[in-house]
């Protein structure tokens, strides 16, 4: 993802943001979802404390013990589909109201700061070149075991809220948290050739959405907290494999440059081959490791195809 030096983009807002009360946008937020019925219970109860109220949120998810528990309302849809995160996030899609002004993407362990839809479609209202919108994610579960509810809510709620009106400009989406200007994404979908985690389908859309000329930001303060919950996370040996096959495959298709596509590959052999033999209790490194293997190997066979992850 990139991150350029925060003292060469930092940009201040233009204007203030606009009143929630006088503002009419229609917001469609999307959450994938697959065996976190309680992670999901929460984050959707959360979304209904937000400053800016949702229009609808869609819970794409695979079978109804994924959603046990979720108290049904009439701005909520449940749908049903295929396993996979792209495949999920294109039922989102799919499912939108069309008069659907923006399209937001939380993750079924993201806690969105109760400002988080507000501050966005604010930046969104001011700046009509404006696609996309990356929160910043103040703490975040998936570099480490994971929070629990209660440590990512305490995360939030000592927060330090000062000095929090800046942007980042050209920052790719995190898949966590990301808003889109319906208008700017219209019939693009998420690849879903990226299989299973969808490792880098974020970048991948993203990169798709900037072709079209659309500017992709990250908000100061669009504050959240990323719970990074391992429950039902892909296996170590798909996921190593995807950490190979999809920068490369990406590459080919343009969406990311061969020395991104090349850093991010050899980050994830380099990190996985070191903590091997004192892997951390959370992850599979030896399985990360072996996928990466097997990825490499087929790349030196000529075959670059992200879908046979899911042979593994």
């Amino acid at each position: 993802m990139t991150r350029t030096d925060l003292t060469m983009v930092e940009r201040r807002f233009a204007s203030q943001p606009a009143r929630m009360e006088e503002c009419r946008a229609k917001v469609c937020v999307g959450i994938a979802t697959r065996g976190r019925p309680a992670q999901v219970q929460h984050v959707v109860r959360r979304l209904r404390r937000q400053s800016l109220r949702p229009s609808t949120i869609v819970v794409a998810c695979v079978e109804p013990s994924d959603v046990a528990g979720l108290e049904r309302a009439p701005d909520l849809r449940v749908v049903y589909g295929g396993p996979g995160l792209a495949k999920q996030r294109n039922l989102v899609l799919d499912c939108a109201p069309a008069d659907a002004d923006y399209v937001v993407y939380f993750d079924d362990d993201f806690l969105a700061d109760d400002h988080w839809l507000e501050m966005a479609v604010a930046q969104f209202e001011a700046d009509p070149a404006i696609a996309c919108v990356t929160g910043n994610v103040i703490a975040d579960g998936i570099l480490g075991p994971g929070l629990t509810l209660e440590e990512g809510e305490a995360a939030l709620d000592s927060a330090d809220r000062r000095n929090l009106d800046w942007r980042i400009e050209d920052y790719s989406p995190y898949g966590c948290n990301m808003a889109y200007r319906a208008s700017a994404i219209a019939d693009l979908r998420f690849d879903e050739r990226l299989v299973s985690y969808a490792w880098l389908e974020d970048r991948d859309f993203g990169a798709r959405v900037s072709k079209r000329g659309g500017s992709l930001i990250k908000l100061g303060a669009a504050l959240g907290v990323h719970l990074g919950v391992k429950q039902g996370r892909v296996s170590g040996k798909r996921l190593g494999y995807s950490q190979i096959i999809n920068p490369s495959y990406m590459f080919a298709k343009g969406t990311i440059s061969r020395r991104k596509a090349i850093v991010s590959a050899l980050r994830n052999i380099c990190a996985n081959l070191a903590k091997s033999p004192w892997p951390e209790t959370y992850i599979d490194r030896r399985g990360r490791l072996l996928g990466n293997a097997l990825a490499m190997v087929d790349l030196v066979r000529g075959v670059c195809e992200p879908e046979r992850a899911e042979l593994l």
